[in-house]
């Protein structure tokens, strides 16, 4: 089975606005960043073996102010900048109550069914707390990078950046790999 990394897109893998202290999704091409420095990172994690999964919550859809067409576009620009190997996305408002929408479990579901996923040995990388809750919910371990959003939720580590996320998932990673030669138990 294959490892994976859920990593949140809004605030990590792109930049988001902050609006009456909330993070605000671009809703247009213009208006969306990639963070480049990211890039190098998950290379990082790529060549170790990681499938690199975004998931994002993007109600917009749903409540008609944010255009499929434009999300289409910012996706392809995020796959394409950052090798990002999956974007799984949840459309809904949070009255629609379903299953995908973080910090519920869904989307992570999707994606361990979908690339075949370990998901004890998978990780997210956010820097909010639905994400965490998520990833509990399905046994993974949670890498939050420090912030506003993160609650005060359980969560597996708390680091400073995506650089810092990167290090300790190759560290833990490096725990889960038997060494040549030696029985194991």
């Amino acid at each position: 089975m294959k490892l994976g990394v859920f990593i949140e897109r809004d605030g990590v893998l792109n930049q988001a606005r902050v609006e009456r202290n909330h993070q605000v999704s671009p809703l247009s091409l213009d208006e969306f960043h990639v963070n480049e420095a990211a890039a190098p990172l998950l290379k990082r994690l790529k060549n170790s073996g990681f499938v690199l999964i975004a998931t994002t919550n993007q109600p917009g859809l749903s409540r008609g102010y944010q255009s499929r067409y434009q999300l289409d576009r910012m996706h392809q620009l995020l796959t394409t900048k950052l090798g990002l190997d999956d974007i799984l996305v949840c459309p809904h408002d949070e009255t629609d109550r379903c299953p995908c929408r973080k910090p519920k479990a869904g989307l992570l579901l999707e994606a361990v069914h979908k690339w075949h996923l370990n998901v004890d040995r998978s990780f997210v990388i956010s820097d909010k707390w639905q994400d965490a809750e998520a990833a509990r919910a399905i046994g993974c371990t949670s890498v939050l990078i420090d912030s506003p959003w993160i609650g005060t939720v359980h969560r597996d580590f708390l680091v400073l950046d995506l650089k810092a996320a990167v290090e300790k998932i190759l560290q833990l990673r490096a725990l889960f790999r038997p060494v040549r030669g030696v029985a194991l138990g």
